[in-house]
């Protein structure tokens, strides 16, 4: 018991210390010096206590806007951060389906420079060869799809 009040004693001690006036003057040597008491016939000026701004974690507001309360503060932490989640769940379906676009350019464009005779079908559902001039378009346009996606 005796414990507990010489450590409520301390506390109270330290918080008093805390709140005390700081001053603020100029020795006889011409250093300038910092305290609670200034020495008698010093000229000490006072110094304006340390503002207590918000805390660490809480945002700063904005001129205008009032001082979000601890749980507004919380949900608006969680949509950011969920925003954040959703940002780079976006970005990784990007990148995977730039992957995927890049690797069936490269298995087009291997298609049509392997020299095989290539076949389409038709809006009648009948097969058709391409011809040389069309084959050439087709690699021309699967080497620009390959530069576009696998960069």
């Amino acid at each position: 018991m005796k414990r507990l009040f010489a450590a409520l004693g301390l506390l109270i001690a330290c918080t008093g210390a805390a709140l005390a006036q700081q001053y603020k003057w100029v020795d006889p040597d011409g250093k300038v010096r910092y305290g609670d008491v200034p020495p008698p016939g010093v000229k000490a000026q006072r110094m304006k206590p340390p503002a207590s701004g918000p805390s660490p974690s809480a945002p700063a507001a904005s001129k205008g806007e009032k001082p979000l309360s601890p749980e507004a503060a919380y949900r608006k932490r969680q949509e950011d951060a969920q925003k954040e989640r959703d940002k780079g769940a976006q970005s990784e379906q990007e990148v995977s389906a730039k992957r995927e676009n890049c690797t069936r350019a490269q298995e087009s464009l291997r298609t049509l420079e392997s020299g095989q005779r290539i076949a389409r079908t038709d809006s009648k559902g009948e097969r058709y060869y391409l011809e040389d001039a069309q084959i050439a378009q087709e690699t021309a346009r699967a080497r620009q799809l390959v530069k576009e996606n696998c960069s």
